[in-house]
């Protein structure tokens, strides 16, 4: 099963790091964004990737096509105009990389790779986003069920710490950012049948809008529950968040051994 990536957004809120690079490159502990997601998948076997590029997409390409170049030691004899790579060690991925625009929208981003999923079911996810969602049971959800999609949802942890109250005031204890409202959000991670191209128009559609709605009105999108680790990577604190947690060798998404 194919997952799809949507790697084309600007990142203007974490403009810190974005001027430079798409959000996806966006390194936490020396690595991109968008290889700990894929690392993700592949520890649950899904080695196949389409990435949806965008705002300064051959930054990614550049960054697959020297691969090693990143991950090992090597060795370039200027007189034989060669290059030895030293412990190699090859991720079975298979990554198709296609331009869907700069200005496009994520659902025009989606529809402008249908010609690369054909008829089979396929996963989208964002390029900015983390967590440790067992993609086995996800997709034993999905096949199980047998609607157009499934949409992971969480419940992401407040900003804040709260503080434990009795009647007269008097702190009791405190909680560390305690779940939000109790409400549940679009935690991406998603599963698709094919159909879901024909509820997309063209480039101007936002995913998130009239095709999810149109899915769910027609009772054809379901919800998988993930109670676990997730956090999205949308300002530099939150991006120093995950980096302190790779840092711990704690890092909850970090579900591959190595």
């Amino acid at each position: 099963m194919k997952v799809v990536l949507l790697a084309g957004g600007l990142g203007t809120r974490l403009s810190e790091e974005t001027e430079l690079k798409p959000k996806p490159m966006v390194e936490i502990g020396g690595k991109p964004i968008l290889w700990h997601i894929m690392k993700i998948y592949s520890h649950y076997g899904f080695n196949e990737f389409i990435i949806c590029l965008g705002y300064k997409g051959y930054i990614i390409k550049e960054y697959f096509a020297n691969y090693f170049l990143h991950m090992a030691d090597v060795t370039f004899d200027m007189e034989k105009n060669s290059m030895e790579v030293h412990n190699k060690h090859a991720e079975p991925w298979k990554v198709t990389l296609i331009d869907t625009g700069l200005n496009t929208m994520t659902g025009g981003r989606i529809k402008r790779i249908a010609s690369y999923i054909g008829d089979n079911t396929f996963m989208v996810t964002y390029g900015d986003g983390l967590s440790n969602v067992n993609i086995t049971e996800l997709v034993a959800f999905h096949k199980q069920h047998g609607k157009t999609g499934t949409m992971t949802v969480v419940q992401p942890s407040g900003r804040f710490g709260a503080v434990v109250l009795d009647n007269d005031d008097t702190v009791l204890s405190f909680r560390e950012k305690p779940k939000g409202d109790g409400s549940w959000i679009n935690g991406g991670f998603f599963v698709f049948e094919p159909d879901v191209f024909e509820v997309i128009e063209g480039d101007e559609t936002v995913f998130e809008r009239e095709p999810l709605e149109t899915l769910a009105r027609n009772h054809s999108l379901l919800s998988y529950k993930h109670t676990g680790f997730w956090k999205p990577m949308d300002t530099l604190r939150e991006k120093r968040e995950m980096e302190a947690l790779w840092e711990s060798k704690k890092a909850p998404w970090k579900v591959w051994n190595g």
